[in-house]
Order: C-alpha cells, then sequence, then structure tokens
C-alpha cells in the first residue's frame, strides 16, 4: 500500500521576511525591480535557492504584496519557481485565487526574469494585470536554463488576455545575478533533455 502526503507544505529562507520588510512602497518599476533583484541576488548568496525571485505588488500604490524566490533544489519541487511562490503567497495572504477580483487594487508581477513555460502558463489564471521582466529568457539560456516550449508570441498571449507586459527593466542587474550563480557553480536543474 502507498502512503501519500496529504498535504503540500514548503519554507521560505529564513532570511526573506526581513529582506522584504526593507521595501519601501515606490511608484517606480526600476525601484520595484531593483528590490526583487536584491531577493535574488541574496538567495544565491545564503545558497537559499536559484537565481530568480519575484513580488507580487499592487499597481497603483507600490505596495508589495508578496515576494517569492526560487526554492526548486532546497525544497525538492519543480514548481517552485520565484513567480510561482510569489502569486501562491499573494492568494493565501488576500484570501483569493484571483488576484484580478473587482474588489481588489489591480496587482502586478516584478519577476527578475522573463517567466519560463510553467511560471507563463499560471499568469493568466493569478489574476494579475501587468508583467514586469528584468532578465530576459537568452539571459537565463546562457547560463544553461532550460526555459521550456513558451510561445514565441508569448507577449502578445498575454496582452490579448488584457495583461500588459513589460521587459528589459534592470535587465543588466538581472542578468549579473545569473552570472552570479553560474560562477559560483550554482546547480542548474534542468530536467532531462528529450
Amino acid at each position: 500500500m502507498s502512503h501519500q502526503p496529504n498535504h503540500i507544505h514548503f519554507s521560505l529562507p529564513s532570511w526573506l521576511d526581513s529582506y522584504a520588510s526593507t521595501y519601501n512602497p515606490s511608484p517606480s518599476l526600476e525601484a520595484r525591480m531593483q528590490f526583487v533583484i536584491g531577493a535574488a541576488r541574496r538567495n544565491v548568496e545564503a545558497g537559499s535557492g536559484g537565481p530568480f525571485a519575484a513580488g507580487v505588488f499592487e499597481i497603483e500604490s507600490g505596495m508589495l504584496v508578496s515576494l517569492g524566490v526560487n526554492l526548486v533544489v532546497s525544497q525538492q519541487s519543480s514548481i517552485l519557481h520565484a513567480e510561482m511562490v510569489a502569486i501562491a503567497l499573494a492568494q493565501l495572504k488576500l484570501g483569493a485565487y484571483d488576484l484580478g477580483g473587482s474588489d481588489m487594487p489591480a496587482h502586478e508581477l516584478v519577476t527578475s526574469a522573463e517567466p519560463c513555460a510553467m511560471c507563463f502558463g499560471a499568469v493568466p489564471w493569478s489574476g494579475v494585470r501587468h508583467l514586469v521582466a528584468g532578465a530576459s529568457t537568452e539571459d537565463a539560456k546562457a547560463i544553461g536554463f532550460d526555459e521550456g516550449p513558451k510561445p514565441q508570441n508569448w507577449i502578445e498571449e498575454l496582452e490579448s488576455r488584457a495583461i500588459r507586459v513589460t521587459t528589459g527593466v534592470e535587465r543588466e542587474a538581472a542578468r549579473e545575478v545569473l552570472q552570479l550563480y553560474a560562477r559560483t557553480g550554482g546547480h542548474i536543474y534542468n530536467s532531462r533533455k528529450c
């Protein structure tokens, strides 16, 4: 007889809450991205996960709702990409599966790199109205990550669902975190190649 777990649980790095508390709401996309990239860098330096971070913010106020980092290797779960963690935390905090609900302020997902195939798929279902990305898919691929079969027209696909997309925000700083991860021997956790 098999014994399947009856719950899913993941733990955030011990430093994440105190880092999140340093954020001051800002109307600037660059400031939000710098904060998210700082979390990605801290994740690498602390050895707590991969070189990616993401935050869910209220668009108008700039208030941080949630901050996630990549936990794939440390938590042994391929779904724990930074975007997925940030979305899950925001939904839990707000008690809603739809971050675009009519009774809520509009939300955006600010991520240190363009989304992979999995995270791209989650964006429309999350309810966010704006996706902001730092490093490009090519930047992630350059250090060995496989971003999966994401459509070439992924931006248009999101925009057709009333989700604005802004890419290349603080790209150089985000790319430097990816390169730091590669230089320090960070584990590139691709699945087998088909």
